[in-house]
């Protein structure tokens, strides 16, 4: 009995070993499993994660875009908006004259050569007539100069020339009518911000005497007026004054032609006199 008590006792233990491996094998397979799945959750994250820097940095010009807008209405409120008014107003005033004077400037200018080879073509034949109605037909200073010229043909050489310079002085004053206005518009643009400036800063310094303290807290508004208000006044004068540039630019180049296309009239006109009234 004791060796069948003792059989039964160790084919129990070798049953209870084997359940115990199986089942801690079975843990680690299980075990295993979880640890393979986790895995598979964090990779399918990272690329999530990784993909999301991307999509805020494909959103982010199109915050920039809409903030850059709202900071420059922002910028111009915090400027004090009675004198950032009065800078903007300078800059319509500015560039509408600018633009009128850029779109009359260039309607004024011509092929001058071609007008004058038209000329000596119909007073080589004696047509004055002609080469008063190729004048009238012709738009710009130029033809403008010549056709006064053909209107004193018959009088002399000398009354021509003297006719040209008067009409052309009056034509060189049409070239830069407004001109003044512009300059005006360059200097009063960066004199309002140094104005907004000047009033920035004594707000700081009231806002000083207020809290009866000089920390930046007290001081940065009244700054942040005076340094918005000079930025936009000296940038619309560098705006103006590169369209004031390029506007001098175009009268100095008519005024040359004018004068040029003066010469050669002379001429014309003089070889017409000594073909036609010897």
């Amino acid at each position: 009995m004791k060796k069948v008590f003792a059989f039964v006792a160790m084919m129990g233990l070798l049953t209870f070993g084997v359940n115990q491996t199986i089942n801690a094998q079975e843990a680690d397979e299980t075990a295993m499993e979880q640890v393979a799945q986790d895995s598979a959750a964090v990779d399918s994250i990272a690329p999530a994660q990784e993909a999301a820097p991307a999509v805020e940095e494909a959103a982010a010009p199109a915050e920039e875009k809409q903030g850059l807008h709202k900071t420059i209405k922002i910028k111009f409120i915090e400027g004090n908006a009675g004198f950032m008014s009065l800078v903007a107003i300078a800059m319509i005033l500015g560039l509408a004259l600018c633009i009128e004077r850029i779109i009359f400037l260039s309607l004024s200018e011509i092929n001058s050569k071609k007008l004058l080879e038209d000329i000596q073509a119909a007073l080589e034949n004696g047509d004055v007539e002609s080469a008063k109605s190729i004048c009238r037909e012709t738009r710009g200073p130029v033809a403008s100069i010549c056709y006064q010229g053909m209107m004193r043909i018959d009088e002399g050489l000398d009354v021509v020339e003297r006719s040209v310079v008067s009409y052309g002085s009056v034509q060189a004053s049409n070239l830069e009518k407004n001109l003044s206005w512009i300059t005006l518009f360059i200097a009063m643009s960066p004199s309002l911000g140094f104005l907004g400036t000047v009033i920035g800063m004594v707000q700081a310094f009231d806002n000083i005497q207020k809290a009866g303290d000089i920390s930046p807290n007290v001081v940065a508004g009244g700054m942040k007026v005076a340094l918005i208000t000079t930025i936009f006044g000296i940038i619309v004068a560098l705006v103006l004054q590169v369209f004031y540039n390029y506007i001098l630019s175009k009268v100095e180049a008519l005024n040359t032609d004018m004068e040029d296309s003066s010469v050669s009239l002379l001429d014309i006109i003089m070889k017409y006199n000594l073909k036609f009234k010897k």
